[in-house]
């Protein structure tokens, strides 16, 4: 297992020094989608047409595509659709906060009748 982590964080740091190089964050594809909310369909479009930069790297599970974070962010910015999606997740957190508000205010009110009687 030692072997496997070393492995791993050293990947991590080859990606991190070509990241400095050339002044740009390259990540893999899997973690991409998971900060922008971009399906990997539409990354895999994105690179094959060449609207975003890629490249394929030997991984610790194999080749493993890496994109350019910021190429890929502004990308979904351009999506109508991707926009849309994450501004009705940006509301539904804003309305589950609003719910936790008003459970505890109902919660501080029970005690406080509970602790009347």
């Amino acid at each position: 297992m030692r072997d496997w982590e070393q492995r791993l964080a050293q990947w991590r740091a080859e990606i991190d020094l070509a990241s400095q190089l050339e002044g740009v964050e390259w990540v893999p594809a899997a973690q991409a989608c998971d900060e922008t909310g971009v399906s990997r369909s539409a990354l895999r479009s994105w690179y094959r047409s060449g609207q975003i930069r890629s490249r394929l790297v030997d991984g610790p599970h194999g080749p493993q595509r890496l994109v350019v974070l910021e190429e890929v962010a502004s990308r979904a910015q351009q999506s109508p659709r991707i926009r849309k999606r994450a501004e009705r997740e940006v509301d539904l957190e804003a309305r589950v906060g609003l719910l936790r508000h008003r459970v505890d205010q109902l919660e501080m009110r029970l005690a406080a009748l509970e602790g009347r009687t």
